[in-house]
């Protein structure tokens, strides 16, 4: 799964670049603030940023150079008519593409590619198979093991399988229906509470408060999501 970051103040933004990206069947990583995107990138598992340049606190500008120095990347500023001096200065900055607002979602896509086929023939960035990570938590399929900002989480068979299931698809909404088809492989009928009990489970592991969580979210009359709300 390649994970992408999308960093705005803007959440009407962020929520529509979410629909257009996952439509296409990318994962998506939200941050608000430079900061975030930051902390986002530091933690690994994002192939690619679309980072806004004004934002409250730490702007789009402060972020990049921090991100520079730390990866390569891919970069694309998502910037407003008036601002083609802070678009050639983040270019310079090491910024690989910009997309104006208000953006075109087949202009956005395509942008994305790009950067993405070119990033991935230059050895970047190319993803662990074996790996998925969302925000703090990863799943190592190969040895079958859970961490949670770098320490061990210790799940049941069927709690991975769900884990794993989600985090082959940050953002994509399950319904009970489809956990239960997919993990256990029968018939659904009658199951959801089977599967709601799951997902408290694991929410109880994986959150600092189950009750608030950070990554897996209800979406009301359709199901489940993994996702970094942080």
């Amino acid at each position: 799964m390649v994970n992408i970051l999308v960093c705005d103040d803007d959440s009407d933004i962020v929520s529509a670049l979410r629909i257009f990206l996952t439509a296409q069947g990318y994962g998506v990583v939200e941050a608000h603030d430079g900061a975030e995107a930051i902390s986002a990138v530091l933690r690994g598992g994002i192939s690619l940023c679309l980072l806004d340049i004004m934002m409250p606190g730490t702007d789009g500008l402060t972020a990049l150079a921090s991100i520079r120095r730390e990866s390569n990347v891919p970069v694309i500023l998502l910037t407003a008519k008036s601002e083609d001096g802070d678009k050639i200065l983040g270019l310079d900055m090491g910024a690989d593409d910009y997309v104006t607002k208000p953006f075109n979602p087949a202009e956005v896509i395509a942008r994305v590619r790009s950067q993405l086929r070119r990033y991935m023939q230059l050895g970047g960035g190319a993803p662990n198979p074996d790996v998925l990570s969302v925000g703090g938590i990863t799943l190592d399929t190969e040895r079958r093991e859970v961490t949670l900002d770098g320490d061990p989480v210790t799940l049941t068979p069927t709690e991975y399988e769900i884990l794993r299931l989600m985090l082959e698809s940050p953002g994509k909404v399950f319904s009970p229906k489809d956990i239960y088809r997919r993990v256990w492989g029968g018939d659904s009928c009658g199951d959801e509470r089977t599967v709601a009990v799951h997902i408290r489970h694991l929410r109880e592991k994986l959150e600092i408060d189950p009750s608030s969580p950070r990554y897996i979210t209800v979406v009301w009359g359709q199901g489940y999501r993994l996702e970094d709300r942080k």
